[in-house]
């Protein structure tokens, strides 16, 4: 719903302007752009989904292999001790926490399509242990801020984005959105474990937090150490042999399992091609109503207003033509792909805004979307405190991407 108003706004907003524009500033011209941008916005959008398609096809298939090869389920038992001490409310060995496991573990692959059904599965589960089905529980609070604050090891769909549109390392925003999201994430937790009073200190916990803190301070050491030059290259470097030995340990491990690897790689490849037909229709919709609300100069009204804001506060300004990205996160994962697919189109795939827009898209999930969904599958209305925390990681994402970014890329 909130999508639908934010695209009827898109044209709206972009039709008043255009008014303005021409009885104000005699700009007659303003239509033409209006109405070329809605076609090249178009062309754009399925040139860039014809590109997602090998793309998606190449990973959800080494995602089928990865789910046989038992590496998934590695995973998710490798992570049970932390989720046991902030899921207490759940007994030991229900199948939500196995649901849940799953979802993380997708969502840690940047594999969304696949973390969703498992999420959805999960929350069923939770709602099996709710006194009161219409009020949501600590367990599911827990469970939609981990989600909402997006803990991607793997942010597949912003470096295919980068991919398709030209960068020269798609690669290369790999370690700021790691660093991003892990700060969205941290935070959020922390500010709802304090307050369904979950004990931080408990020795795993602490262990887990204190580990992961000490791994991305740790990059972030290393990094400064380096001469600004060599950031970038290093940073691609680290992320590519990570995706490449992933990929060789999905191979291997179906290999042992004795499973046909090919043949898996194939069905989960159908799935990516179907995947990438379905986007289309969401992806030409959203990209014209930006183009056209682009072209109109509303965009840029707004931009400016941001760059005067902070220009008055003493900030550097440069990052602000990826705000737009940022303020659309929360609201819908479409819209703010088409914001970061804009804002690279416009100031160019390897720019600091493009760049900007593509870490702050990476650094978190999109509340609403999630809210709405995973909330709306099983019929709870209250949603307590929900929506808070869950803003509250995405703020922290968005400042950290920011942040982040200033040290990578300038």
């Amino acid at each position: 719903m909130v999508l639908n108003y934010i695209w009827i706004a898109f044209f709206v907003i972009a039709f008043v302007v255009a008014v303005v524009q021409t009885f104000v500033y005699g700009n007659t011209e303003i239509w033409t752009y209006i109405m070329n941008a809605s076609f090249s916005s178009a062309r754009s959008a399925f040139d860039i989904s014809l590109g997602l398609t090998g793309v998606l096809t190449l990973w959800l298939g080494l995602m089928k292999i990865g789910e046989r090869g038992g590496v998934v389920a590695v995973l998710s038992r490798w992570i049970s001790p932390l989720f046991s001490r902030l899921f207490p409310g759940v007994p030991k060995g229900h199948p939500a926490l196995g649901s849940m496991f799953m979802n993380v573990s997708a969502n840690m692959l940047g594999l969304d399509n696949a973390a969703t059904p498992l999420g959805l599965k999960a929350m069923r589960e939770l709602q099996e242990l709710n006194p009161k089905k219409d009020t949501a529980t600590d367990a599911m609070l827990m469970f939609l801020v981990l989600n909402a604050s997006g803990l991607t090891l793997i942010p597949i769909g912003v470096m295919t984005y980068r991919a398709q549109m030209g960068a020269a390392n798609p690669s290369d925003v790999f370690l700021p959105i790691l660093i991003a999201t892990f700060m969205a994430t941290f935070v959020g937790l922390l500010a709802l474990c304090i307050k369904q009073r979950i004990n931080i200190f408990d020795r795993v916990i602490l262990l887990w937090g204190l580990g992961l803190t000490a791994f991305v301070g740790g990059v972030f050491y290393y990094f400064s150490s380096l001469p600004e030059e060599k950031i970038s290259s290093y940073s691609a470097f680290a992320a590519n042999s990570i995706l490449f030995t992933i990929i060789v340990i999905f191979i291997v491990a179906g290999f042992v399992k004795r499973i046909n690897v090919y043949d898996a790689f194939i069905e989960g490849a159908k799935e990516g091609f179907k995947t990438a037909v379905m986007i289309i229709p969401y992806l030409v919709a959203i990209l014209v109503a930006i183009g056209i609300f682009r072209a109109s100069g509303a965009m840029d009204y707004i931009v400016e207003g941001f760059a005067t804001v902070f220009g008055w506060l003493g900030i550097d300004t440069e990052f602000v033509g990826a705000l737009p990205t940022a303020l659309m996160k929360s609201l819908s994962g479409s819209g703010s792909r088409g914001m970061m697919v804009d804002a690279m189109s416009a100031y160019g795939v390897d720019s600091f805004v493009g760049r900007v827009a593509c870490t702050v898209q990476g650094s978190t999930d999109t509340t609403f979307y999630i809210l709405a969904v995973f909330f709306g599958s099983v019929g709870v209305r209250k949603t307590r405190y929900a929506v808070g925390y869950a803003l509250l990681a995405d703020v922290i994402g968005a400042i950290s991407a920011i942040t982040v970014s200033y040290f990578f890329f300038k």
